[in-house]
């Protein structure tokens, strides 16, 4: 069998493609970039998916704006992907913290073998890369969930990208990075995806406070259980990608990996309706069926290529009924983090990775033919301390990076993370798109009318506080108010 082809620092590029046949070093070896290509391609699709999840998850007149974030935040990260963000996190000359700009846009990134994995051609590997970041961007953003405005949460998404995610990705899977070499075991980014992103998702939440609550029934339910059921569907498909892929190569490791996910979703969803039945008294929930579903995804993607098939059920089990036993988890963190960022991802990836620790089997990381990552069953019980060591790192780094970056942009002039009191109680979809949203538009004007009536109830309510106060300015500032909302009423 022909030799892997090697990275040769004289041609970083992989060679002149003008003067060489670049293709010729693979010969023999296609159906290894072929097998990563198309996992790229179906990783895409979760993208589109959390969007449609995080739709139905919302009320309706604020489910528009979860959609047209999830299209945006691919744009986006795109362009920092190819800007500077696939050097920061995979340059060859990278400290064990972040990378160089030795790929600054792009440059060199075409034939050579990538850093990742010899059978696969750099501009590959860095395609397979910049969708896990896309993902991990797009997951975050259900922080600022229906109070959020969007153009601030795309600009928060480029440079979050940047300074937590890229370093995160390095620290994790760059051949230099400090996780790398304890080494903890990641297979497809229960760190860098889900700590990182449920903990991001948690300071979003934090540092905008809570959404407006009028008393509204609909509060805090989903508008559209269909969405949920499609996105997560979507969701589904696309992490046999995320997982099945993270091998970098078409090995029996990878074949693995994907029926690990598959058995960690399903147990996942068995997980959560378990414990949904128990605490409604037999009852059943589509959207109770679905999060666990992506509990258990979220909690296999560290040990998908590191366990046997019984124990991913196992993973996927036992993260879906922590998760589902966590529901108020709000309450007692005293915030409102409504698209369960924190709960499914955050925690959900905190015990995937510490799970790992524990079941890393190295008879399944061989399966690859060249990894040996042997955990606590194989008698290598500080596998679980560096397991601890990646959490604790990774969420500490995230959540108060995420925090000291929100609370920059929070106090931009004219910049403003969150949507006015008014525009929150109509909806996103109203403020922030200009003749656009979701459903009927005569039911919708119907309801507009009974929404804006509550708002100028409440209006005039604070205009009659200030005209009883004894302040010159209040008085002049009711005035001010009582023309507006009669303005907006009309």
């Amino acid at each position: 069998m022909a030799e892997a082809p090697a990275f040769d620092p004289t041609f970083p590029s992989g060679g002149n493609s003008l003067e060489v046949d670049v293709n010729a070093q693979y010969v023999g070896f296609e159906y290894h970039y072929t097998y990563l290509i198309f996992c790229g391609f179906i990783v895409w699709l979760i993208i589109p998916g959390i969007g449609l999840l995080y739709g139905g998850l919302a009320r309706r007149k604020s489910a528009l704006s979860l959609l047209f974030q999830s299209i945006l935040v691919a744009a986006v990260t795109t362009f920092q992907w190819m800007f500077w963000g696939y050097s920061l996190a995979y340059s060859r000359t990278a400290n064990a913290f972040i990378g160089d700009f030795a790929n600054f846009g792009m440059k060199n990134v075409a034939a050579a073998p990538s850093p990742g994995s010899p059978y696969i051609p750099e501009i590959v590997f860095c395609l397979y890369q910049m969708l896990f970041c896309a993902c991990t961007v797009q997951i975050v953003i259900g922080g600022s969930f229906e109070r959020g405005r969007i153009l601030p949460s795309l600009i928060f998404g480029f440079f979050w990208a940047t300074i937590v995610y890229c370093p995160i990705a390095c620290w994790t899977w760059n051949s230099n990075g400090w996780l790398y070499k304890l080494p903890s075991l990641d297979f497809a980014g229960g760190g860098p995806v889900h700590i990182a992103s449920g903990w991001a998702g948690l300071a979003y939440a934090f540092v905008l406070g809570k959404r407006k609550h009028t008393g509204e029934t609909s509060h805090g339910k989903p508008h559209n259980t269909t969405l949920v059921f499609l996105g997560t569907v979507l969701i589904w498909f696309g992490w046999f990608g995320f997982n099945g892929g993270s091998a970098l190569n078409a090995s029996i490791r990878a074949m693995y990996a994907a029926f690990n996910t598959n058995t960690a979703a399903s147990t996942g969803a068995i997980g959560w309706v378990m414990v949904d039945m128990i605490r409604n008294k037999g009852k059943f929930s589509v959207v109770g069926a679905c999060e666990g579903a992506i509990a258990g995804l979220v909690g296999i993607t560290p040990a998908a290529g590191y366990v046997s098939v019984w124990l991913a059920a196992v993973i996927g089990f036992l993260t879906a009924v922590v998760c589902a036993s966590l529901q108020d988890l709000n309450d007692w963190l005293r915030i409102d983090e409504g698209l369960y960022v924190f709960k499914l991802h955050g925690i959900g990836g905190m015990v995937g990775s510490f799970l790992t620790g524990i079941f890393a089997d190295q008879a399944i990381s061989a399966l690859d033919g060249a990894t040996l990552a042997p955990g606590a069953i194989n008698g290598n019980g500080i596998q679980v301390g560096k397991q601890l060591a990646e959490i604790t790192a990774i969420s500490s780094y995230s959540f108060i990076v995420s925090c000291i970056l929100l609370l920059i942009l929070k106090y931009i002039p004219g910049l403003g993370l969150r949507v006015s009191e008014e525009a929150e109680m109509l909806g996103l979809d109203m403020d922030q798109f200009f003749d656009e949203q979701i459903g009927d538009w005569a039911e919708f004007e119907n309801m507009s009318k009974i929404t804006h009536g509550d708002v100028r109830e409440q209006g005039m309510r604070d205009v009659e506080r200030k005209v009883e106060s004894n302040s010159d300015s209040e008085r002049a500032s009711a005035e001010r108010q009582a023309v507006q909302i009669d303005g907006k009423a009309d």
